[in-house]
């Protein structure tokens, strides 16, 4: 603990697009806060001017922390965190706590959480639900795993930056909740891609398709943002990369295996996630899937949008 607060030091690794709306309320709430950044010096700058400390490393920061976030794309840079020669284990004392929110591989969380457990080190996973938007305003949703106990422990930081939290169950199911929640908004995306092309064949406009649809009980907030992409081609409307999109739905397909279960839909809709990844769109945003959907189909969704402007 703090020697001038009975408040747990709190930590945070990856103060990226969704960390730094995180860190941000974390310092708001009162808490000595140690940040350790990548190569985009931006966040951090802004976190070490409200007062956030910087450590230069995994293991350090793993020293000077009670409970220790982190914030990272995938599982294989959360290994790395974790167990390089200069990571979180490296440094950790008996007692962390370790709060992962990235969407992982809950295989993967298993096995790290086993190898804390034999080094006296807490893992909570708590991936995020909403976006950098609600980050920022301290809003966002967590799937909580972790026992009841340190549920109660690290509730009062989770609460600094994100309004609904939900304890899911032990440790590993936060993340197998997240991704079954990316398995349905996914589903989403492809589905609304392939009725809105299927719609521009029949003579069906985008935005007769939008207007229907969204008027009616099938209308919903990733329908709405999905369809401001496709109509308004507003590139920012729904800002997850089809790279991260592909990955989610890859780890709940690993998941569905593993689970001895038939899971027809889910390996569907990955497909179009891997073909605008593997054609070179990864950096793009899940409504843009929609591009790629038509363009199998031999039809540029824009020129679609143009045509359904008169109304048709």
């Amino acid at each position: 603990m703090s020697d001038t607060t009975s408040k747990p030091v709190v930590g945070f690794i990856g103060v990226g697009f969704m960390g730094h709306g995180m860190a941000k309320n974390i310092l708001k709430g009162g808490y000595e806060l140690w940040i350790k950044g990548n190569r985009n010096r931006t966040p951090v700058e802004s976190l070490l001017s409200m007062g956030a400390k910087e450590a230069m490393s995994a293991r350090e920061i793993a020293e000077k922390c009670d409970i220790l976030h982190i914030c990272l794309p995938n599982s294989a840079m959360v290994e790395a965190i974790v167990r390089g020669d200069d990571g979180v284990l490296a440094g950790a004392k008996p007692g962390l706590i370790v709060i992962d929110t990235t969407t992982a591989d809950p295989g993967s969380t298993k096995v790290l959480a086993e190898e804390m457990d034999a080094k006296g080190v807490l893992m909570v996973d708590a991936p995020l639900g909403r976006t950098n938007v609600e980050a920022e305003a301290g809003t966002l949703d967590a799937m909580v795993g972790c026992d009841e106990d340190v549920f109660q422990t690290v509730l009062p930081v989770m609460e600094c930056w994100a309004a609904n939290i939900n304890h899911v169950g032990p440790v590993g199911s936060g993340h197998k909740m997240k991704l079954l929640m990316n398995f349905i908004s996914m589903g989403y995306g492809a589905l609304y891609s392939e009725a809105v092309v299927v719609g521009a064949k029949v003579g069906i406009s985008p935005q007769k398709v939008r207007q229907v649809i969204g008027s009616s009980r099938l209308s919903n907030g990733f329908f709405e943002t999905f369809m401001r992409y496709v109509v308004d081609r507003d590139q920012n409307a729904q800002k997850f990369t089809i790279e991260n999109a592909s990955k989610d739905v890859r780890y709940l397909n690993n998941m569905a295996n593993n689970a001895d279960t038939v899971n027809v839909m889910a390996s569907a809709v990955l497909q179009y996630y891997t073909h605008a990844k593997a054609t070179g769109n990864g950096s793009q945003f899940i409504p843009m899937v929609s591009d790629h959907v038509a363009a199998l189909s031999g039809i540029n969704m824009a020129e679609e949008v143009k045509k359904g402007e008169g109304g048709n």
